[in-house]
Order: C-alpha cells, then structure tokens, then sequence
C-alpha cells in the first residue's frame, strides 16, 4: 500500500525535473544568443544598459559637419528643376513688350 501511494510522488518529481531541465535549456539558449547579439551591437557601436540605448557615432568637426550639408544641399539644387519658377533677378528671357504690359497692369491696381 505504501508503495502505491509514492508513485504519484514520483510522477511528481519527474514532471517537474523535464520542466525544469527544458527551462534550464532554453535560459541558457536566450542567455547565448543576448550576448552574441550585445557582441554584435558593441561592434557597431551601439551600447545597451539597464539605463537605456547609448549610441557613438564618429567624431565629425563642425567644419565638415557643414561641408557635407552644403554639399548635399547643393547637389540637390543643381539636380532639381523649377519649370514654372521665374525670378526677376534672373531668367530675365521676357521681351521688353511683355516688360511693359507688367508694368501696365500694375498701374491699373495700383490706383
């Protein structure tokens, strides 16, 4: 009788050494692949903490800061088009006639 009564106990015992077997296992995999992965992210210089993400970029001087802007924005400029843009200082393609009509048009709004 006394044997009877402890196989329930054994079966017990086994169930919860699998369960703690397999999470031992899978702690151990999540451990691994966290630290490939902080390796991976330290190479690249980026740093994860309790506190939060630190990221280190290169060090880049003021000048060449705004050397690479300008250059940037000055590519973008001789690269785009403005069909229908038309400025006084330049793009001065108009005939005098057309000069003068303008001109006359504001006389008439003007008073």
């Amino acid at each position: 009788m006394s044997l009877c009564n402890l196989v329930p106990l054994f079966i017990l015992f086994v169930v919860v050494g699998v369960m703690a077997f397999i999470g031992f296992v899978v702690y151990g995999i999540v451990q691994g692949v966290s630290s490939a992965t902080r390796e991976r992210m330290e190479k690249r210089h980026i740093l994860i903490t309790k506190d939060g993400v630190t990221v280190n970029v290169k060090e880049l001087n003021d000048e060449d800061y705004v050397d690479r802007s300008q250059s940037v924005l000055v590519s973008i400029w001789n690269h785009s088009s403005f069909p229908a843009y038309k400025n006084r200082w330049w793009s001065r393609r108009s005939s005098d006639k057309e000069d003068k009509k303008s001109g006359e048009k504001r006389r008439l709004f003007s008073t």
